[in-house]
């Protein structure tokens, strides 16, 4: 008789995929020195000050003339134009002077505004100013972005383009990183062949490893495709022995309870400690974690579109928290449900949909099977419903994950 596989709750298995990243944490949580320009998408090991003020001097944020309160409504002489750049030495204003002054140029000390060029009466070396200017209009003070000696950029956070124009502006080039955690990915069964290999009618080509490697640069992480694991128990026992050294091994199929899936029984025999297998989830439920040694194991489901969703629901967010970001959980837009559609009941099922202007769509009336690539190329989100009813309604409102959203770092109920 075969095993049947023991379902864990789908909250269960997110809390505890996440509680598996701590058994390893403290060995893969080493830093390197890179340059500022090549650090996107790397994990800040250390909070970055400020340690320039933003702006580092009072400028013009307009282009116009500079100008005291007590002169406004009156006609000025234009004393001088200030350049952004200039270093000339500036005399401070009289009664009846104003300075023609260009943005990010500096403000001279008893300068109280500046009014933009398009609102005031010009003459040839003389300037009226309107009466109904604010004191402080335009003038970007001193450290009013940021002062120094405050956090710019915490430990954890994800560097982005905004990210490196905040390290620019402080003249760093060098900056102290999460080293990249080194991860293994495999595929499992005989059936299986490669995308430059020549395939009969009986045999598939490896759709999962492509997709996980190019789903992991695509959220910058680096990986390595070490092939197919022969559905043979020695060999496979063999092959897993050899990935001992990598932080996160991922591999897809081979763990279900068929005749020839050896996969799940190699790795116990290489040591590994079961955290959980089997899911409560339509599409995925034959997934496996756990740590073996030094090494996190996330075994997917073979099937393409239930290894593709199961990725980036529990795969994501794991590799990101072992990585030491701080904003590891998914997050959801609210929307529209554009028409009815049935789930299933009693157990957590994920259904694929297009988003468009804040509406819903789900993709072909979610009749879809779990080992169909098409449905996933045509979704850019993804609905998770809770199994306490059978059928979401048309206009219903509904959290949905966008697969470009970004991440938080507040773990929040996303199921519907």
């Amino acid at each position: 008789m075969k095993k049947r596989l023991n379902y864990v709750d789908f909250s269960e298995a997110c809390k505890s995929s996440l509680e598996l990243c701590s058994s390893i944490e403290k060995s893969v949580e080493k830093s390197e020195i890179i340059s500022s320009l090549d650090s996107l998408g790397r994990v800040l090991y250390k909070d970055i000050v400020c340690i320039k003020n933003l702006p580092s001097f009072d400028n013009s944020a307009m282009d116009g003339f500079a100008c005291r309160i007590e002169d406004l409504g009156k006609f000025l002489k234009i004393k001088d134009t200030i350049f952004a750049g200039d270093k000339k030495e500036l005399e401070e204003l009289k009664s009846g002077e104003c300075y023609k002054i260009m943005t990010g140029a500096k403000v001279p000390k008893n300068v109280d505004l500046i009014a933009p060029f398009e609102i005031c009466e010009t003459l040839e070396d003389s300037v009226k100013i309107p009466e109904n200017i604010k004191i402080g209009s335009n003038i970007r003070l001193k450290g009013e972005e940021q002062k120094k000696g405050s956090t710019l950029l915490k430990k954890g956070e994800k560097i982005t383009s905004s990210h490196i124009a905040m390290l620019a502006s402080q003249g760093i080039m060098a900056i102290e990183v999460y080293r990249k955690i080194q991860i293994a990915i495999i595929s499992s069964g005989n059936e299986l062949k490669e995308p430059w290999e020549m395939t009969n009618e009986d045999e598939i080509y490896n759709i999962n490893a492509f997709f996980l490697k190019s789903f992991l640069q695509e959220h910058h992480f680096s990986s390595n495709y070490c092939g197919v694991v022969p559905d043979d128990f020695s060999k496979s026992v063999d092959f897993i022995e050899s990935l001992k050294d990598f932080d996160v091994i991922i591999t897809s199929g081979g763990i279900s309870m068929g005749d020839a899936d050896f996969l799940a029984n190699a790795f116990l025999e290489c040591g590994l400690k079961i955290a959980y297998h089997g899911v409560n989830i339509k599409p995925g439920r034959a997934m496996m974690t756990g740590i073996m040694g030094k090494s996190l194991v996330v075994a997917l489901p073979g099937n393409p579109l239930a290894s593709i969703i199961n990725a980036y629901i529990f795969l994501l967010p794991l590799l990101k928290k072992l990585q030491g970001e701080t904003n590891i959980y998914h997050d959801f837009i609210e929307c529209k449900n554009k028409k009815s559609f049935k789930v299933k009941e009693q157990r957590v099922e994920s259904i694929l949909g297009r988003v468009t202007n804040g509406v819903f769509e789900v993709t072909r009336d979610n009749k879809y099977g779990s080992a169909m690539i098409s449905a996933i190329y045509e979704s850019n989100a993804l609905m998770l419903s809770s199994g306490a009813k059978s059928e979401i309604q048309e206009s219903e409102f509904i959290k949905v994950l966008e697969f470009n959203k970004k991440f938080v770092g507040e773990k929040i109920n996303f199921l519907n």
